[in-house]
């Protein structure tokens, strides 16, 4: 029976394993729980800097479901290529999460390819913030509202 038992557990371990393998954390529950930000954000309704353009999630769907797909294009504006060292990508907390060395290797000239994110439940504000390579900028902020 102590047999049974003990391959159940380990067969439970490694299933475990292999699902956290496969996601990977880019809110920290304790990031979510802390103060929110205070004030509005203003942009800039129009910039010369690289379009930023959220392909997944649907941020039109009433909740998204953890884990999620995040794919952000960049497309540049007269010629000038992103700068992908210059991206950077911060959770809007009282005091700003900066996200950006979580989603480095996912961050590419072309945007943000980043698999099976996990974030808590609950409203999430992201802000993503591009340069070209002549240093114009634009920056978006992207609203998360993740299912419980």
């Amino acid at each position: 029976m102590k047999t049974n038992s003990f391959f159940s557990l380990l067969l439970f371990c490694i299933s475990f394993n292999a699902f956290l393998a496969n996601s990977t954390e880019l809110i920290s529950p304790k990031e979510a729980k802390l103060p929110e930000a205070n004030g509005s954000l203003k942009t800039r309704g129009i910039t010369r800097g690289p379009a930023i353009k959220v392909s997944s999630p649907d941020l039109t769907a009433v909740e998204i479901k953890s884990p999620f797909d995040l794919k952000v294009l960049f497309e540049s504006r007269g010629g000038n290529k992103v700068d992908p060292a210059a991206v950077k990508v911060s959770y809007l907390k009282a005091t700003e999460v900066d996200l950006t060395p979580r989603l480095q290797s996912a961050i590419s000239a072309g945007g943000i390819d980043f698999s099976k994110a996990e974030v808590p439940p609950g409203e999430h504000a992201i802000k993503i913030t591009v340069k070209d390579l002549d240093g114009r900028e634009s920056s978006t902020v992207i609203n998360l509202n993740i299912a419980k």
